[in-house]
């Protein structure tokens, strides 16, 4: 999955939810389950995502949505050392799927 946000500091729990398609109480419900996504809050409470929540957000959907791990699945794989080996692999994934868009935009317009 390709997440196309702007380039911002921080990001409402809108945002990120309309970014990865899923309801705001995904989102949530992630924050409880893994340790990894740590939203800042403002004064209202409203949440604040960084980057790397954003990435970590990216990992876990990669995980549970499109490789169909469970919820303890994806927790024990992120901590073991096969996640790091797994987001490197993420990571050259997400550089393809930049490239293959990119190049597809490039076929549309010729």
């Amino acid at each position: 999955m390709h997440v196309n946000l702007p380039d911002k500091l921080y990001y409402s729990i809108g945002e990120v939810a309309e970014a990865f398609s899923v309801n705001t109480s995904l989102i949530r419900f992630w924050e409880k389950e893994f340790d990894a996504i740590k939203p800042r809050k403002n004064a209202k409470g409203n949440r604040k995502f960084t980057k790397e929540d954003i990435k970590n957000l990216e990992l876990i959907y990669h995980l549970v949505k499109e490789r169909g791990f469970t919820l303890e699945g994806a927790k024990i794989h992120l901590k073991e050392e096969k996640s790091r080996k797994t987001l490197s692999n993420f990571e050259v994934i997400r550089k393809l799927e930049n490239i293959k868009s990119t190049l597809i935009n490039l076929k549309k317009e010729l």
